[in-house]
């Protein structure tokens, strides 16, 4: 029996949660850009610190919407250690991913892999804040302007972090966020899309409703991609609460990585920059202590993840394209430690004891 599970969604009070859907009654407005929507994205707007935010149904169709808003062109930087999304939402839209390979202490793309031949060769970079670590923003920024490349961040892990005291969305031609009902933030399913330009704002807001103009003539291939009120209305309830249920995951956070200093690597995050308490990320020794390990862990009650495995640039589907021998063999010894709203401090002293106990079964 599973006692501590990899993650547990959030839940506003029913009430708080009630009142707005009572609203949605009230307005009978369900989809649409309806005042749940508008509200939303406005007060997030304003809590992140961004401009040019968009509301969209999920976080892998705020990455494709962005693709298309930038008109991103075929071949695309990206990198192998991140969740599946990533290259599919690229590989779906028959652009062709070029792999490079990671840093081995952020874990994020390593710009310094990207030659100046590659770059060249390129119409775009899709970088992910893995784990809500910031990327190399400066380089790839760098990188962008010497290359002309679009800079596109996936951003679904990155909820409330800054880099030198900004929003790490405010980076790139556009940022995307997923609101899906596992992360910090969510609308049970949601995402969102920052953009460095409000022209291409007000072109995604058109594709998302099917291309329509103001006359609702199909002036763009478009997609349906909206948020509709019950999601919105999710995510006002959840919002005000937000800081403190972000503060209670960073301390566990610290609390897991001072336990568990003498057990693990753990990924060194960017200086300059907030932890926002996403995710618990342990690499282990080799694959087979992780494969050892979680059976272990398993029978204790303890939920673990290997994630991201596998390393996105071994996957048939995705192309294969690039050398990346640091991802391929960190995708294989990272392990995810459970990490929720309501986990406590001892919930997590007694994983680390149990961890501990299973690791000395298996060393």
């Amino acid at each position: 029996m599973i006692k501590y599970p990899i993650v547990r969604p959030v839940l506003p009070e029913l009430e708080k949660y009630q009142q707005y859907i009572k609203s949605v009654f009230d307005n009978v407005w369900l989809t649409n850009a309806g005042p749940l929507h508008q509200e939303l994205e406005r007060r997030l707007a304003e809590y992140l610190g961004v401009k040019h935010l968009m509301l969209v149904s999920n976080g892998t169709l705020a990455l494709q919407v962005a693709y298309r808003a930038l008109n991103l062109g075929e071949r695309v930087i990206t990198t192998p250690f991140s969740f599946a999304a990533t290259a599919s939402s690229l590989a779906w839209q028959n652009h062709s991913c070029q792999f490079v390979d990671i840093d081995k202490a952020s874990l994020n793309i390593d710009p310094d892999c990207i030659s100046d031949e590659l770059a060249d060769s390129c119409d775009g970079v899709v970088a992910t804040h893995v784990f809500g670590n910031p990327c190399d923003v400066e380089k790839l920024e760098s990188l962008s302007r010497k290359h002309k490349l679009k800079v596109i961040y996936d951003a679904a892990h990155a909820f409330g972090c800054k880099y030198k005291g900004e929003s790490i969305l405010n980076w790139g031609d556009a940022s995307t966020l997923s609101l899906h009902a596992t992360k910090i933030f969510h609308t049970v399913e949601g995402g969102a899309i920052i953009f460095k330009h409000e022209a291409d704002l007000i072109k995604a807001k058109q594709l998302i409703n099917f291309g329509f103009d103001g006359k609702q003539y199909p002036e763009l291939v478009g997609i349906n991609a909206k948020l509709n009120e019950t999601n919105a209305a999710m995510g006002l309830a959840l919002l005000d609460d937000i800081e403190a249920r972000q503060s209670h995951r960073i301390a566990c956070v610290n609390a897991y990585q001072e336990r568990l200093a003498d057990e693990f690597e753990f990924q060194r995050w960017a200086r300059d920059s907030s932890v926002n308490g996403a995710y618990m990320p342990v690499l282990c020794r080799s694959e087979q202590e992780l494969l050892q390990l979680m059976p272990l862990l398993t029978e204790s009650g303890i939920q673990t993840r290997r994630y991201f495995y596998p390393s996105l640039s071994e996957v048939p589907c995705y192309g294969m394209q690039g050398d990346t021998p640091i991802a391929n063999e960190i995708s294989r010894r990272v392990l995810c430690l459970p990490l929720y709203a309501d986990i406590t401090s001892d919930d997590v002293e007694d994983i680390c004891l149990l961890v501990k106990r299973a690791l000395r079964a298996v060393r």
